[in-house]
């Protein structure tokens, strides 16, 4: 895909997670929101995977470690093909396949059940580690929250990566600078967050989330390093694209009523509608 097509399908995944979670008056778009483009690019682009056949042995492995953020990656499974885009509005719903936070066992796409904060990196870490045992040249990639590296377990399963060189793991942190209780900084600052990683001896890679030919050179160079997993720290906006939910902790964990969703649902229309034009 070129950074115009990608563009196009990111607004898509935006108006599928606005959908969503409007639909089960429930959710997280804040977070979800300023990962989009990630996704896209990964799900897109990046990652060697096949909706025809979600359980390929030699595809790339996904872990969505801050799971709450599952309205983004369920809109982009939804568009790449895994399921019907139309199924977005069960999110939640009672009998639904898509439960407020990943399930392996009932959601085509999705590799690790995620939701507990710290963990899903762990498992990522496990995934990479099987295929060097098992001497498979898959990558796995996984996607944490700025808030969610609080958590010791996420430096207990990075000190194990570094120790074995994990170089096919890509650890991508969604640095919105925000999470539930406000500022991260303010919270338990994580920060430098690129320097903690090169002390568990990670290539480290900083980038704009948002622009398409920096994702695009970082994955590059994070596939081409050798001898030490990467870590990609990547600058974005929470709630991106939606105007009264960009930059606001507000919006971590809560759903547009009615009247809000029409006003995010004619900005992300506008945005569409210009992407159209060029």
């Amino acid at each position: 895909m070129n950074n115009l097509e990608l563009a196009k399908t990111a607004n898509e995944v935006r108006k599928g997670i606005v959908t969503g979670v409007h639909s089960a008056k429930a959710g997280h778009p804040g977070g979800s929101l300023s990962a989009a483009d990630i996704f896209t690019f990964l799900y897109f682009e990046e990652m060697n995977i096949d909706p025809k056949e979600p359980k390929k042995e030699d595809r790339d492995r996904f872990v969505l470690s801050k799971g709450h953020t599952a309205p983004g990656l369920y809109s982009t499974l939804a568009n790449r093909g895994f399921f019907p885009v139309e199924d977005l509005k069960t999110l939640r719903k009672l009998g639904s396949y898509l439960q407020g936070h990943p399930d392996m066992k009932h959601i085509p796409g999705v590799d690790m059940s995620s939701g507990s904060l710290g963990q899903g990196i762990s498992a990522a870490v496990g995934m990479a580690l099987g295929a060097k045992m098992d001497r498979k040249d898959f990558r796995v990639y996984t996607l944490l929250g700025d808030g969610e590296i609080e958590e010791g377990q996420v430096w207990e399963a990075s000190m194990f990566a570094g120790h074995r060189k994990l170089d096919n793991l890509c650890v991508i942190v969604d640095n919105n600078g925000l999470q539930i209780d406000g500022k991260v900084e303010d919270v338990c600052s994580p920060y430098p967050i690129d320097k903690k990683f090169e002390a568990f001896n990670f290539h480290v890679i900083n980038v704009d989330a948002h622009d398409f030919d920096a994702l695009r050179a970082a994955f590059k160079e994070a596939r081409e390093t050798k001898g030490m997993p990467t870590a990609i720290i990547a600058h974005s906006l929470k709630g991106k694209g939606v105007s009264f939910m960009e930059g606001s902790c507000d919006w971590h964990g809560k759903a547009p009523n009615d009247e809000e969703y029409a006003v995010a649902m004619a900005d992300l229309e506008k945005v569409g509608a210009e992407l159209c034009q060029k």
